[in-house]
Formats: C-alpha cells, structure tokens, sequence
C-alpha cells in the first residue's frame, strides 16, 4: 500500500513515516522544510522537497507514486502564534488542506487521515472531553483545523473523499530507539523544555501558577506516547479501507497529570533535582484538559500501550541525550 504523509519531516510526521515504513507501507513524504527537518525522515522514504500548495506538483506526486491514501500533518501549530498572525495560519493551514484536497480529487485519491486537535473544542469546563462537545475554538490555531475538518466534510460530500479526523492535546516522548523524537526551535512543548534543566541549557523552569483547582494546585494535561499517536492513525488508514465511511475521534490519556506531577516524574527519569520557580498564571490556561477516547477505542480498536508518565518522559530523555541540540536542516 502506498500511503502519502505531509509534514513528514516534522515530529509527529516523522514518527509516522518510520512505524508506517517498519509494517510494510510504502510511504511518501511532502514537507517543505518550514518547520521539519530533513535529518528526521527515514531514509527509506521517498522524498519531496514542495509545498503542498503547489497543486500541479501535489497531483504529480499522488499519480506518479500512486498514493493510495493520505495522513495530512503538515501544518502550523503554535497557539500563541496563531494569535498574532491569524492570517498566516489560514493561509497555511486551511488553503493548503483546500489544495490537497483538490490534487487528492484530480489524481483519484479518495482516502485521507487526518491531524486535528482537541483545541476545537475550545476552553471547556467539562473533564474527560468527549466528541459529542460542541465545537467553540477559542483561538486561531483551533479555528484553522476545524475549518479543514469541515472542508473535508463537504469534500466527502462532493466529490466521495473519505477521511477521520484524530482530535488530541499533547503528544510526547520518542521513537524507542531514541533516533528521532521531539525537536522544535523554539520549542514550546512542556517536557522538552523541563528536559532542558538537566540538559543544562536552563537553570530552572516555571510553572505558570499553583492556585489552580486541582490537587497540586497546577494545570493538568493530556499526555499521549508518540507511538501510541501513530497506531492511531495507522488503524484509522485501516478502518477507511475497511469500512469506506468518514468519522472523527478523540484520542487522549482519559486521565491527565498535572505540571508539578511531569516534573517530579522528569526528576526520576533523569535524575536531576529540576529547580521550579512559581510565575504568575498564563492568561486562558485552563485548569483542566483531557479527551476521552472510548469511542476511538472501541471503533478503531485502539489500545495504547505507553500509560506511565515516566515511560513517556524516559523516551524522551534517551531521545534528547542523543541529540541534544536536536537536528538541523544544514546537510
């Protein structure tokens, strides 16, 4: 089977390029290096260098390769950004999925798996968060992925492509080996920065706010194993073959671990002391955020296997001492 990955060079993309690669697939990857990293892709793969808003390229791609089915990642993802450059993300984000989707129909691609985010749901009060919440992003990042979800929506109507939207808060650690993992410039992400303590690349980290109503007083999180992430995707592939029939899932921990908790866990792994600094709370951080996955587990099957936090942050932690100042795009 030939599957096509966008922003395959990125974290998540890069992870699914290597497990798809190691069952069997043939895979393909479009990513214009933006925010990817060339060192990250297997070298089994088969390389492109393009935008995925470049159509005459796209629908080469998809026809010289025979794609049989798509897993779209290649997009932006930072939050704050997203605030203060809307546009960029609507550009990006939504016009390159309008693209896709437009090469996908003209070369006869019909299947797609996609990367949303369980930030279309916005800030709800309500733990776990399950599909039937109505949709109210509330920022810019949010909004750009619901709008691709809703274009594939009418895609499927118009023109019979079918897609599974996978909808998740935080993914973390690393491929098993350690050869690839999370490596963003600059990162954003929480474990990578915690790790940066016993890196030695920062004194200490700050936690935004210990008043929060939740038992340590810090903002809990949903955390995913990377590996588990892309069985995800890889069974909702399966599942579209299989049943022909678009859908969307959460996919989340169903419990979530608070900051303090990540930290104490990261202590243990790594065996450093982590000095912590209280600072003052974030604006429109809730206390609370986790997805629930029963549906996703029951339709696709889905059994994760990473559950322990330090199982996660220790994947981590072997990724990171390998490649401490993370990869580069200079070769």
């Amino acid at each position: 089977m030939n599957v096509l990955v966008t922003g395959g060079a990125g974290y998540i993309g890069s992870h699914a390029v290597k497990i798809l690669i190691e069952q069997g697939y043939n895979v393909v990857v479009i990513d214009n290096l933006s925010t990817g990293y060339k060192d990250a892709i297997d070298s089994r793969a088969k390389f492109y260098n393009l935008d995925i808003r470049d159509l005459d390229k796209v629908i080469d791609v998809l026809k010289t390769n025979k794609i049989d089915s798509v897993i779209h990642f290649a997009a932006f993802s930072l939050v704050g950004e997203s605030m203060e450059k809307p546009l960029k993300y609507y550009e990006n984000n939504v016009y390159g999925t309008k693209v896709l989707l437009d090469a996908m129909n003209q070369a006869n691609v019909k299947k797609i798996v996609f990367s949303s985010t369980a930030a279309v749901y916005g800030d709800k009060d309500i733990s776990p968060i399950t599909e039937e919440l109505e949709e109210t992003p509330s920022n810019a990042y949010g909004e750009t992925k619901l709008a691709m979800e809703k274009m594939m929506k009418w895609a499927d109507i118009a023109y019979g492509i079918k897609y599974i939207a996978l909808r998740y808060f935080n993914v973390a650690g690393a491929y098993f080996t350690g050869e690839i993992g999370e490596s963003h410039n600059p990162e954003t992400h929480l474990i990578p920065i915690i790790l940066q303590v016993p890196l030695g690349k920062r004194k200490s980290i700050s936690v935004y706010g210990n008043d929060y109503d939740t038992p340590d007083g810090t903002c809990i999180r949903d955390y995913i194993h990377i590996e588990d992430l892309i069985s995800a995707h890889i069974l909702a592939m399966k599942k579209l073959e299989k049943d022909n029939s678009s859908n969307f899932y959460n996919l989340g921990s169903g419990m979530g671990f608070s900051v303090l908790e990540m930290i104490e866990a990261a202590r243990v792994v790594t065996k450093h002391k982590i000095p912590v600094i209280i600072s003052e709370r974030r604006l429109g951080d809730p206390a609370r955020l986790i997805a629930s996955s029963l549906k996703a587990e029951k339709e696709l099957g889905w059994v994760k296997k990473y559950t322990e936090v330090k199982d996660i942050i220790g994947s981590a932690w072997k990724f990171h001492q390998l490649h401490k100042d993370g990869f580069n795009n200079e070769n």
